[in-house]
């Protein structure tokens, strides 16, 4: 499935239009996709006058960057991964390693972005420029899943890194290649499902799009979203397809919730368009946020199935919803999201799908950074 030859007309092409000023094809401002220039310029402010939970919390992804310097690649010609609920030791396994690389790629990325040291950067690209080189395609049921909810990672250290000089012309034209040939496609192939697999693919494609500049794509992207997001979340707050989930319904209403939210974080920062208050007979994001959160605190009154997996500090991947609502509190001003976050930051959900991961060193906000 999808085998791509990457042929020098696929690298000319890239140079012709890749990502830069004067292509013609330049998103609207937002920095680097997730995290514009006033946030990182204001958590530099909070990081120098040593400010918490800012200086802890830094601590925690400079921490992640570092073990980053003891890791190899674990880029593979084709991303094959079996369905989890087929073969769940093979889908675990061969996912680790996109998943181990992309989050020290972005680990790495982030903490040049704060210092200015070019041995963070050349290891994030390291990341970037083997699965640029080495993967060719994806395959198998979940291939293109995987790739779309734990690759947004590699994304997010391109985007972080499109100023970084020393990345090499040729190497920048590779990345775009399979960046566009691989990872988007990908998530393109799935953005048409009308579950978190179509969230998580429509927030990868997002990124994609960001770091290739592609704005009709983005803003079909957008549209997507647009057209079933209240067929997803109900009057009363529940997202429709994921309680259908048995034990794992709360676990998949957060995994949907999480690549939606980013996905509207990221078209405010490149288009100005607020995605997160929109409503329809009742029905909204923040009341889907809400549904989440108090059902996670009250899994006994969960109607959908007896006893479902709950997010806690012994999840098995993070502490998960926290680092939603942790962000999302930046959004909503809701003091419940807060009350139910701040006596565990700094938070961080760096382990299998990558959405909101330092959400306490890098806050939301709709209203600028002061």
């Amino acid at each position: 499935m999808n085998r791509l030859i990457f042929s020098f007309i696929s690298v000319f092409i890239t140079a012709v239009t890749a990502v830069g000023p004067g292509t013609g094809n330049d998103l609207p401002p937002g920095g680097s996709a997730m995290h514009p220039e006033d946030q990182i310029d204001y958590v530099k402010r909070q990081l120098r006058e040593k400010n918490e939970p800012y200086t802890t919390a830094f601590g925690q992804l400079k921490q992640k960057a570092d073990a980053a310097f003891g890791i190899s690649h674990h880029a593979i010609e084709d991303f094959s991964v079996p369905g989890f609920y087929q073969d769940k030791e093979n889908h675990r396994r061969l996912s680790l390693g996109l998943q181990v690389d992309a989050i020290s790629a972005y680990s790495c990325a982030l903490v040049w972005k704060f210092t200015g040291k070019r041995k963070y950067a050349d290891k994030a690209l390291y990341f970037l420029n083997a699965w640029a080189s080495v993967n060719k395609t994806y395959s198998e049921m979940d291939g293109s899943l995987v790739m779309s909810y734990s690759g947004t990672a590699l994304l997010f250290a391109a985007n972080l890194l499109k100023d970084y000089k020393n990345w090499k012309p040729e190497a920048r034209q590779q990345f775009a290649v399979w960046t566009r040939e691989v990872f988007r496609d990908a998530a393109n192939s799935i953005r048409f499902r009308n579950n978190n697999s179509g969230d998580w693919s429509r927030f990868a494609s997002l990124l994609a799009n960001v770091y290739l500049g592609d704005r009709a794509d983005f803003a079909e992207n957008v549209r997507l979203i647009k057209s079933d997001l209240f067929d997803k979340i109900a009057p009363d707050g529940h997202m429709t397809e994921e309680v259908k989930r048995e034990k794992n319904g709360i676990w998949y209403t957060y995994f949907s919730l999480a690549p939606l939210t980013a996905s509207m974080w990221v078209i405010y920062n490149h288009t100005g368009e607020n995605q997160f208050y929109l409503e329809k007979d009742g029905a909204s994001v923040k009341k889907a946020l809400d549904y989440l959160l108090y059902y996670n605190q009250n899994p006994g009154q969960w109607k959908y199935f007896k006893d479902p997996v709950t997010g806690s500090l012994q999840s098995r991947y993070g502490f998960w919803p926290a680092n939603l609502l942790e962000a999302m509190s930046g959004v909503y001003n809701n003091p419940a999201y807060s009350g139910y976050t701040t006596s565990h930051r700094p938070l961080i959900y760096a382990e299998h799908d990558y959405a909101w991961v330092f959400p306490t060193l890098m806050p939301v906000s709709l209203k600028g950074y002061e």
